[in-house]
């Protein structure tokens, strides 16, 4: 037996407004809303998959090969979310806003260049954590209303989360200025400090020079007295 008690409520409503497609009579949200949270989401990937690319053609410097890298794969993985959402707006019946003039006005993600590389950096960090924040808002709206669209919007939140991760990591390891790369260790690599030879080794050359001649002079004053 069914756990459905009104099967044939459910098959005759299935009938009717069938070009509506997978967009039920229960649908639980309003349905144009949707569509426009989904733009939105929409717009927002479309100028991070923009921004990216930039940064991936322009990044330069001794350590731009790895972050570039970084920004092509995080680019192509923009666009996959930009394809899902713009699939699930023409299932919900609406049409995915691609006009590049509605773009930037749609996102909740500016379109920032940056000048250097720990710019570009800190852009498509900010950036990340600006669609995170976003998107936490967006599972929330779908809700149990359109668990599909929530169920996705899930599932991108996750990977834009990874690819903040990924560049406060990248952040961290390219100093601001210089742009030379921090070693960063594990636990037990950790170098030593604590000892009386490492406090030793950590003095300027000049100020271990210092304390030598004091403790020559110490022992000369020593050696006159006797």
């Amino acid at each position: 037996m069914s756990v459905l008690s009104h099967v044939e409520e459910i098959r005759a409503r299935a009938r009717q407004k069938i070009e509506d497609g997978p967009v039920t009579q229960d649908y639980g949200l309003d349905k144009e809303r949707a569509i426009g949270v989904l733009n939105e989401a929409l717009a927002t990937e479309w100028v991070c998959v923009l921004r990216y690319k930039f940064h991936y053609f322009m990044a330069t410097g001794i350590h731009s090969s790895a972050v570039a890298e970084e920004f092509l794969e995080h680019a192509q993985e923009e666009q996959g979310h930009a394809d899902r959402i713009a699939e699930r707006i023409k299932q919900l019946g609406g049409k995915p806003q691609m006009n590049p003039a509605h773009l930037a006005q749609l996102s909740h993600s500016e379109y920032k260049e940056g000048g250097t590389l720990t710019e570009m950096i800190r852009e498509n960090l900010v950036a990340e954590r600006i669609a995170v924040e976003s998107y936490r808002e967006m599972v929330r709206f779908f809700g149990d209303g359109d668990p599909t669209s929530r169920v996705m919007m899930e599932e991108i939140l996750a990977n834009e989360e990874e690819h903040a991760d990924d560049l406060a990591d990248l952040l961290f390891a390219v100093e601001t200025k210089s742009g030379e790369t921090h070693r960063l260790y594990f636990q037990d690599e950790v170098p030593k400090t604590g000892s009386k030879d490492s406090a030793e080794k950590s003095k300027p050359e000049a100020a271990r020079g210092a304390t030598k001649r004091r403790g020559d002079g110490k022992a000369d004053n020593a050696r006159g007295q006797a």
